[in-house]
């Protein structure tokens, strides 16, 4: 195995078992450092005398790449926590990335579904249809939940409470809530495990995952894309992702007048600024509200002034 193999499966092992981050994350950060291993052994350079000079010239190779602000962003993060590894592991005396400034990413307002286009999606799948009884008990509990598809599909038996209402949830960096279980998504997980899930499992007694796949297997990020995106196009409800469910569920409450802070709690985050995003998606409601009901919304005022 290569030094940039090992320096990058022990920077892995670091992300997982001491930062506690997700399993996509950990697998980003890792890529992210690996390419900028090979860029400094391409160069001659190694990673403990590693320079400012050095993660700049990298930085601008990606933008030169052509890759997206976005991603630059998430790389510079990937790379200060790189050195950071490397501090703790006592083969870098500094951390030159963090004097680096992070490409600047415009802000992206999360799409979010009406509860017009929420009901549409619902009830275009298949009520007459295992599957379709299955997909819809899924994602009416990540929309009255607020899940990330990760949260779903790792939910296990043990972990849903239907008598007392409630669901325990895993989340980024293995932080545990309990999120309260609406009437709807309730009924609609009653309804799937006890006409469905014992045929999907079959004789897999063992199997513990919530929802499950035809073969009884547990269910894929990938199969849960598709799946969704074959109701969205039933539904007609244009091009969107599963996460929308989420972005709908911490909207739709801010709309309903629910503390940011508790949003907060419900959706997991580790800091407020990230569910503040949904406070714009709100006020921008209020703004097409305002020019679309109110009469005098549209007026100019007299002499130009306000």
């Amino acid at each position: 195995m290569s030094s940039v193999s090992v320096m990058t499966a022990q920077f892995s092992e670091y992300l997982a078992a001491e930062r506690g981050l997700s399993p996509l994350t950990v697998a980003t950060y890792a890529a992210e450092a690996r390419q900028f291993l090979e860029f400094l052994d391409a160069t001659g350079r190694d990673a403990a005398a590693a320079t400012l000079s050095d993660v700049t010239d990298y930085i601008m190779k990606r933008q030169a790449d052509d890759v997206d602000p976005r991603t630059l962003a998430k790389g510079a993060s990937a790379i200060r926590s790189f050195f950071r590894f490397l501090i703790l592991d006592g083969k870098g005396a500094g951390n030159p990335a963090r004097l680096l400034d992070s490409p600047r990413v415009a802000m992206r307002i999360p799409r979010f579904l009406t509860t017009e286009e929420v009901d549409l999606l619902l009830d275009a799948c298949p009520a007459d249809k295992p599957l379709g009884v299955r997909d819809r008990a899924m994602f009416e509990l990540i929309y009255s939940c607020g899940l990330r598809v990760s949260e779903v599909i790792d939910l296990t038996l043990d972990r849903v409470f239907l008598a007392e209402k409630v669901i325990r949830v895993m989340g980024k960096g293995s932080r545990e809530r309990m999120i309260p279980l609406g009437e709807r998504a309730r009924k609609g997980l009653q309804e799937y495990l006890g006409s469905v899930r014992p045929g999907l499992a079959g004789k897999r007694a063992a199997v513990d995952w919530l929802f499950l796949g035809q073969r009884g297997r547990k269910l894929s990020r990938k199969a849960v894309w598709k799946t969704f995106g074959r109701v969205a196009a039933r539904a007609g409800v244009g091009t969107t992702k599963v996460h929308s469910l989420r972005h709908s569920f911490a909207t739709h409450l801010l709309q309903g007048g629910a503390d940011l802070r508790a949003v907060q709690e419900l959706l997991g985050h580790a800091d407020i600024a990230t569910t503040q995003i949904y406070t714009h998606v709100s006020q921008e409601v209020l703004r097409k509200t305002h020019r679309d009901f109110h009469p005098r919304a549209g007026e100019k005022p007299e002499g130009g002034q306000a």
